[in-house]
């Protein structure tokens, strides 16, 4: 891998954002020839990318604009990860739509007109929907009950349509829930994880919205970064989609527990109302990947709880949770 990226110029879009800024780092250890961002920083943060700054070309800008979406023109390899996440689209659907499905467009065609480099669609589990047997795998049916699941689907169509019609070398991977270092835990960008250990910190009530009985597959973001690099360059994902995740899930209610227990917290659990268009059950079928390439991850799950912990331990916690709202879909 790192003979290939080190002939190769390579573009993140969304990279200063959880997910992406752990990816720029894994592209600049792994050689790549040279390492591009766009964000706009609606929610990432220079501060994301402060270990390899000097090494990154870095432009703040909306990828719906044809003129940052130019910036993928000559670019080798695309990992497309910009965004408007679920919760944003409750409160704005147009906007959404906007950035999830058209700036895939965008970018899609300065590169067909460009490079014709490869394009890694950065997907969401949230395409699925509410399988029949409660786990996802890359031939169920996507049913999405949010607009952003219903975007980010109309972009993985988008992506696979450049490969089809025009050739282009384009591949869709479908990461599960990411947890981790940097994690977002502000406004509609909070994610339970970091959610609940700032408040398991302070000692608040860890609020868990519905009963609790919901699942998810949480991914340590480390191996997520890990394995987008190492999937860019195989030629078999051309035109196909790939699930990646743990295979396990963790009911919601399991997981303030666990964080309660992990930080010694004296915190107790409340329960508000569920988020619109919550999915009861997410769990990757992770069969394909294991066929595919030889999957596995690296850090159990336990271990980086630890270390997530310890990330937000070492910050203000106090200054932190005062910029966390309880309903952040609103």
């Amino acid at each position: 891998m790192t003979t290939l990226l080190a002939d190769q110029d390579v573009l993140v879009t969304g990279g200063a954002g959880f997910i992406g800024s752990h990816l720029t780092e894994a592209l600049v250890r792994a050689g790549a020839r040279s390492v591009s961002v766009i964000d706009d920083l609606s929610t990432g943060s220079l501060d994301n990318l402060t270990a390899v700054r000097s090494s990154v070309d870095f432009t703040e800008g909306d990828i719906c604009d044809p003129g940052v979406a130019a910036l993928a023109t000559e670019k080798d390899l695309v990992f497309h990860l910009a965004v408007r996440n679920v919760r944003a689209s409750i409160a704005n659907p147009r906007e959404n739509l906007r950035v999830n499905a058209n700036g895939t467009l965008e970018l899609l065609e300065a590169m067909r007109l460009g490079s014709r480099g490869r394009f890694v669609y950065v997907s969401s589990s949230e395409v699925y929907g509410i399988p029949p047997d409660g786990r996802y795998s890359e031939l169920s049916l996507p049913a999405p009950t949010t607009v952003y699941g219903a975007g980010k689907l109309a972009g993985e169509l988008i992506t696979l349509a450049y490969h089809r019609t025009f050739g282009m070398d384009t591949m869709v991977i479908r990461p599960f829930n990411n947890y981790g270092p940097r994690s977002h835990f502000e406004g509609d960008s909070g994610e339970v994880i970091p959610k609940f250990i700032l408040r398991a910190l302070l000692g608040r009530p860890l609020l868990v919205h519905g009963d609790g009985t919901q699942t998810r597959d949480y991914m340590f973001v480390e191996d997520t970064a890990h394995w987008l690099v190492r999937l860019a360059a195989i030629d078999m994902l051309i035109g196909d989609v790939l699930n990646i995740g743990t295979g396990e899930d963790v009911a919601v209610i399991d997981l303030a527990r666990t964080i309660i227990d992990m930080t010694g917290s004296a915190s107790d659990v409340t329960h508000g109302i569920p988020r619109p268009g919550d999915l009861p059950r997410l769990c990757a079928d992770i069969d394909k990947a294991r066929k595919l390439v030889d999957f596995e991850l690296s850090v159990p799950f336990v271990e980086g709880l630890r270390r997530t912990i310890e990330h937000f331990r070492s910050a203000d916690v106090e200054r932190l949770l005062d910029e966390e709202v309880e309903r952040n879909w609103l």
